[in-house]
């Protein structure tokens, strides 16, 4: 395939991630908000079914992982927007808890075979050699789209109108439906995962090591956890704790995730090409370091007079920004590089469940406020650290390729 069809590929993949991410910026915030007002299910109950639907949701990724070792990640991406275009129909059609169950079943199916299987795609589609930069610039252009669905969805919550909310959920079906067209017409990967070295003969398609014997990957699976669950802590209970510790500054954990979002946006290409000559270990670790101090400042806030409560925390986010850039900008790539080729889809199916426990995670750590307001911030720091000191013991059991690449 010659270089215009490899350019041609990676600039379809990043469109079709925008449009995908659109959608679901603009639907994911008004979902409870949609079945209680529309659908006419009572909040707690919703909150219960979203919740459920996430839960049956979890048992997608094994074998999203095992297909894609066998066909490759294109088709599974496909199917992730297939299935959740299909979740926004149930939605729209949706008169009672039943269908909102197999609504957020179908979405959260959906959601996690995405994840399960882009980072593969994004791999297969980037050009030869460290994958960095490639996952970093599909995170600004998602991040970005999210954002401005988000924004939009913002401005809407205030309406709650039946018809605008149907027609968000509407969009985001559409979306997800024109994300799967633009990936089928525009997007070649090369199948790097299934590409031998030169007189060796290719590994049969069940071969390979089983993640459940990859003790060090395994390991990376849990310092991943560690390390991402800080800032879900504060998309879950950054507002919570800001309403109890000084009612007045509830602003500024919004304002955070606002900065959050925006430096992402702007510096994730730029840290990856500035910490380019360090281990991808070492970047994940500084940004242990610096979660557990934004984790750390934001537990102390209760000793601060109240009316510095809103600066500090709005200050500290730039420490959580740095945090998230120098884990954000490497952890993927640390994954797709260290997982064996023939198994790659498994690893990688295997390795979104530590995003996905942190954000289970969580809530149940904001539940530890019932005993004090600043001890989940102070969890938080102490697994953060943990983390950070976890991924630099297990540096030395990783595969050396993946933790020290040849520069972009």
């Amino acid at each position: 395939m010659g270089d215009h069809s490899d350019r041609r590929s990676q600039r379809g993949l990043l469109v079709a991630l925008g449009v995908d991410n659109l959608g679901s910026g603009l639907f994911l915030p008004l979902a409870l908000v949609y079945t209680t007002a529309v659908v006419g299910v009572p909040l707690a109950l919703a909150g219960a079914l979203v919740t459920a639907g996430t839960l049956v949701g979890l048992a997608a990724p094994p074998l999203a992982g095992a297909v894609v070792d066998r066909h490759g990640p294109k088709r599974v991406v496909v199917a992730s927007a297939v299935l959740q275009a299909l979740g926004m129909a149930a939605y729209l059609l949706a008169t009672g808890p039943a269908t909102v169950l197999l609504a957020a079943a179908l979405v959260a199916a959906g959601g996690q075979t995405f994840y399960a299987s882009v980072f593969a795609l994004i791999a297969d589609v980037a050009p030869e050699g460290p994958k960095d930069h490639a996952f970093a610039t599909v995170e600004v252009v998602r991040s970005a789209a999210f954002g401005v669905g988000a924004l939009v969805a913002a401005a809407l919550v205030s309406a709650a109108e039946p018809g605008v909310l149907r027609g968000a959920v509407v969009v985001n079906g559409v979306s997800f439906v024109v994300a799967g067209a633009l990936l089928l017409a525009l997007v070649h990967p090369r199948r790097h995962a299934d590409s031998a070295a030169p007189g060796v003969a290719a590994e049969p398609p069940r071969a390979g090591r089983p993640v459940r014997q990859n003790r060090p990957y395994l390991a990376l699976i849990a310092v991943t956890v560690l390390l991402a669950l800080p800032t879900d802590l504060l998309l879950v209970g950054g507002a919570l704790y800001l309403r109890e510790v000084a009612p007045a500054a509830a602003w500024a954990a919004g304002a955070s995730i606002a900065v959050l979002t925006a430096l992402i946006a702007v510096l994730n290409r730029r840290v990856v090409r500035w910490t380019a000559h360090w281990r991808r270990t070492t970047a994940m670790a500084a940004g242990g370091a610096c979660l557990a101090v934004w984790a750390l400042s934001l537990a102390v806030a209760v000793l601060l007079p109240a009316g510095w409560v809103g600066a500090w925390v709005l200050a500290s986010s730039l420490v959580l920004a740095a945090g998230s850039l120098l884990f954000g900008t490497r952890v993927n790539a640390l994954a797709e590089a260290a997982a064996p080729p023939a198994t790659r889809g498994r690893h990688l199916a295997a390795f979104q469940y530590a995003f996905t426990a942190a954000a289970l995670g969580a809530p149940l750590l904001v539940s530890v406020s019932a005993v004090s307001l600043w001890l989940p911030w102070a969890v938080a720091a102490v697994m953060a650290t943990a983390g950070a000191a976890g991924v630099l013991a297990l540096a030395r059991h990783l595969p050396p390729s993946a933790v020290r690449p040849e520069r972009d």
